[in-house]
């Protein structure tokens, strides 16, 4: 019964991919990956940085979404930044793969606060494969493959304790058609909306709360709301709430001080339950300082 079930999940997922574009892929621990969905991130935090990521969404579930992501930034001199970002996205027999470099230029707004200008380019990759849970005359049932140029664009303002972001990291629209001309998928644009602030609730310990609102024009909104603590710089711990989809719990380790690991666990709340009750998110981030680079205070975001 349980396969019967997951093989008409998957049906459903294969199903989808005619009628709606794929969605960006979807991070629990967005707070650590932020030069992926914002490029104006990418350098505001005086480090090179470089982030590994993966997702494994509803376990169990045969051609289920799959994310991996590789991640660097980096600043150029007071007020430039740059990154490029690697995003391998895989649902059911449908591939997508992103390369992406950013750019972003700082602004001094105040005594403790900048704001961060961002500009996104690259290439996104599409395969579809060959797919066994349709009729033999479904035309989904034909490999297809393309590419497509990307654009997308970004502001990050912040100080020491607090940030506010917003963007839009795919502007371009793209219809994909396989060799007959037929529609088989569509991108469309998605916006990001992130916030967060960190309270010093005693000499070793940090309260950081975060959001996430999500959204695709002519597509429903999703947000998230995570609450972590930080113990001693060297543990973190929180919950996160996904609307309508699950509810998490996190925990991170600052291995060294410039290497920190984090893991995810989501329990599903949403209508796939019935089929799947989890999702499995990990990564491993390495921070190097320059030389003779003082920065005025940590961050922690």
């Amino acid at each position: 019964m349980k396969k019967l079930l997951l093989s008409v999940v998957a049906a459903m997922l294969v199903g989808s991919l005619t009628m709606q574009a794929q969605q960006d892929p979807q991070y629990t621990q967005y707070m650590y990956n932020q030069n992926v969905i914002n490029p104006a991130y990418a350098g505001t935090n005086d480090l090179l940085t470089v982030t590994s990521l993966y997702r494994q969404q509803w376990s169990g579930v045969n051609g289920a979404p799959e994310t991996f992501t590789l991640a660097g930034s980096s600043p150029i001199g007071e007020n430039v930044g740059v990154g490029l970002s690697f995003i391998s996205d895989q649902l059911g027999p449908f591939k997508e793969q992103n390369v992406y470099g950013d750019f972003s230029y700082r602004l001094r707004t105040g005594k403790s606060t900048t704001l961060a200008l961002g500009l996104k380019a690259g290439v996104s990759f599409y395969q579809l494969g060959d797919v066994q849970l349709l009729e033999p005359s479904d035309p989904l049932n034909e490999t297809f493959s393309e590419n497509s140029l990307n654009l997308g664009a970004g502001a990050f303002f912040y100080s020491d304790n607090y940030y506010v972001g917003f963007s839009v990291p795919n502007m371009l629209n793209a219809t994909h058609l396989d060799d007959n001309g037929r529609n088989i998928g569509n991108e469309t644009q998605h916006y990001f909306l992130t916030g967060g602030y960190v309270f010093d609730l005693s000499e070793s310990v940090k309260f950081k709360p975060h959001f996430l609102v999500k959204g695709a024009f002519e597509s429903p909104v999703s947000f998230d709301l995570n609450t972590n603590f930080l113990f001693s710089q060297r543990v973190e711990l929180g919950v996160s709430y996904r609307y309508e989809d699950s509810f998490s719990g996190l925990i991170g380790f600052y291995l060294t001080r410039n290497i920190r690991m984090g893991y995810a666990y989501d329990r599903v709340v949403s209508d796939i339950s019935f089929a799947s009750q989890s999702s499995h998110e990990v990564f491993l981030s390495f921070d190097l300082s320059f030389p003779r680079k003082v920065m005025q205070s940590p961050r922690f975001f």
